[in-house]
C-alpha cells in the first residue's frame, strides 16, 4: 500500500469532506451504502461505465472482469450504472475475483446483488441500491478506465476514494496532497475537541466559533 493511500486509509469520509469544502473542491457523495462488511475502504480508483444492453452488440466477456484482471492490491474499483434499470452491476463471482486480486472493495452507483455472499467473503461492496435481478440481457460495459460519473462528481481512473458508513468521497489525483494535509489539520482539531469534551469542558464552549470558522479559507 502506497504513503497516500495509507494516509488516506486513517482519515473517514466526513474529513475528507470536510477537507474538500474548505479547499473548495467537489468529491462527496451521499446515498451510496455500505452493504457487506463493516470496514472502511481506501485507495487508488479504477473505474467501469455500464449502460443499457438495447441495442448494442452482444459481447462474451462480463462486466466488472477487465477492471479486476488490470487492479494491484489495494484499488478499489468504481462503477457507474445510471441507466435507471434495476439490474446488478456486481455479485458474488466477482467479489471473489477481486478478492483474489487483492482489490480493496467496490463502490458503485448503481444495484448490487449476492450480498449475504459478500459477506461472506469480507468483500467491502458499497452501492446504491441491492436487488436479486441480473445484469444479462439488461446492462452491458461499455468501458474501463475512462471517466465516469458518481453522483454529482467526476471520477477519473488514478483518484483516490475513500468510503465508509457515512458516505464516499473522491479525490482527484491532482490534489491528493493538499486534500490530506487538509484533512488530517482537521482531524487533528477534532481530536483536542473531543478530548476537552471527555475531560468536561462544555459542549457550547467547546463547539463555540472555532468549529464553525474551521472550514473557511
Amino acid at each position: 500500500m502506497n504513503d497516500l493511500v495509507s494516509r488516506l486509509n486513517r482519515l473517514d469520509s466526513c474529513a475528507v469532506s470536510d477537507a474538500l469544502d474548505k479547499l473548495g473542491l467537489p468529491g462527496a457523495v451521499s446515498g451510496i451504502h455500505r452493504l457487506s462488511t463493516d470496514r472502511r475502504i481506501a485507495g487508488c480508483v479504477l473505474t467501469v461505465k455500464l449502460d443499457r444492453a438495447e441495442g448494442r452488440a452482444a459481447t462474451t466477456r462480463h462486466l466488472c472482469t477487465a477492471a479486476i484482471e488490470a487492479a494491484h492490491a489495494g484499488d478499489v474499483i468504481v462503477v457507474e450504472q445510471r441507466t435507471g434499470i434495476d439490474a446488478a452491476s456486481w455479485g458474488g463471482n466477482l467479489s471473489i475475483g477481486a478478492k483474489q486480486r487483492g482489490v480493496a472493495g467496490v463502490v458503485i452507483d448503481g444495484p448490487a446483488r449476492d450480498i449475504d455472499e459478500s459477506r461472506q467473503l469480507d468483500f467491502p461492496v458499497f452501492a446504491k441500491d441491492h436487488t436479486a435481478r441480473t445484469a444479462r440481457g439488461r446492462i452491458v460495459e461499455v468501458s474501463t478506465n475512462e471517466t465516469i460519473t458518481v453522483g454529482d462528481v467526476a471520477v477519473s481512473p488514478g483518484d483516490y476514494v475513500v468510503a465508509d458508513g457515512s458516505a464516499v468521497a473522491f479525490v482527484a489525483a491532482r490534489d491528493i496532497d493538499r486534500v490530506l494535509e487538509t484533512a488530517e489539520a482537521i482531524v487533528a482539531r477534532e481530536k483536542v475537541m473531543a478530548e476537552a469534551l471527555l475531560a468536561g469542558q462544555p459542549i457550547s464552549q467547546v463547539m463555540g466559533a472555532g468549529y464553525e470558522h474551521m472550514l473557511k479559507k
